[in-house]
């Protein structure tokens, strides 16, 4: 009987591993075409890089163009605008990792904490709406509002005796704009993730804190906080490796690409953009593009190593 009920037990094993890798096949045949899509598009036009190292002449091809060695980075890096375009895309990549993480996590616990579910499906309807608008009509939004002529905010300004603002004309004020702009496009978005955190926190959590005696806050800071950490972190590790790329629509159409906010508004994909419109060497270009690539790499390895160190669990690799 013994012998019979082993027998059983090891077919039902062997059936098991066998239903197993049928489904992990399967599974590998589902990620086939997106392999081969990110093969194609992504791995190999990285042989395009080389265009960085050399002159290149479209009248002789990409192999024929000579070699200038890096000649084309040190171009960059000695322009006069490195030092802007860097402190640029640096500083607004750092800000807006702080600003929008934080005011997704603050629309995400209100969210939370709606208990009408009618109300709750339309603040987060009205709130995801921007995500799916174009950047094109979301500059048009902003020009609506900011028009040194007929302006919302200008006719609300001489309404109260003031006088009007050229917006597109003064600098100092695109940092404030271009934030409000970045968060109101994607909070709605960017807070789903931590709403389903949230969601899946065990409710006897919340429970056990309220018969302890703490209050809302106290239960945001001492449950919520902790579970939504290691999400926090994962996004904190690809903004930071996204940080040198920049967002080229948010950069470019939201000022409507005027000299004179270059200052405030001008990064390194815009810089590019303008100056392949220009006719620049493409070996320049792609110089400042391989440029990006690495630093972003770097900056997302050194990033994911420091969390690592502080919490194991809660880093990306």
């Amino acid at each position: 009987m013994n012998l019979i009920t082993s027998l059983a037990k090891r077919n039902k094993q062997n059936g098991y591993k066998k239903s197993m890798k049928s489904d992990i096949k399967q599974m590998d045949l589902m990620i086939l075409p997106g392999l081969l899509l990110v093969i194609v598009f992504c791995y190999i036009p990285m042989f395009g890089i080389i265009l960085a190292f050399k002159n290149f002449n479209p009248n002789v091809g990409i192999l024929a163009s000579k070699w200038v060695g890096l000649d084309n980075f040190m171009f960059f890096f000695k322009s006069s605008d490195f030092a802007v375009l860097m402190r640029n895309t640096v500083l607004y990549a750092l800000w807006f990792i702080v600003i929008c993480n934080f005011t997704n996590i603050v629309f995400a616990i209100m969210c939370y904490n709606i208990r009408n579910k009618a109300a709750l499906k339309f603040y987060q309807t009205t709130s995801i709406l921007p995500t799916f608008m174009s950047i094109v009509l979301i500059s048009y939004i902003v020009y609506l509002m900011l028009s040194p002529t007929s302006g919302v905010l200008n006719s609300i300004i001489k309404m109260f005796g003031g006088k009007p603002i050229d917006w597109y004309s003064d600098p100092k004020y695109w940092p404030f704009i271009l934030t409000v702009v970045k968060v109101w496009n994607g909070v709605g978005y960017g807070s789903l993730l931590y709403y389903a955190t949230m969601v899946g926190i065990d409710e006897t959590l919340f429970e056990a804190a309220e018969i302890d005696g703490a209050n809302k806050y106290q239960q945001i800071i001492h449950i919520i906080i902790p579970e939504i950490m290691g999400l926090l972190c994962l996004q904190i590790i690809m903004g930071v490796g996204y940080a040198m790329s920049g967002d080229f629509g948010l950069f470019y159409q939201i000022p409507r690409n005027i000299g004179l906010l270059y200052p405030t508004t001008d990064i390194l994909n815009t810089y590019t953009f303008r100056a392949l419109q220009a006719g620049t060497s493409m070996g320049r270009t792609t110089a400042v593009g391989l440029f990006q690539s690495l630093a972003g790499v770097i900056l997302l390895i050194v990033c994911n190593g420091i969390i690592k160190k502080i919490d194991e669990e809660k880093s990306m690799f």
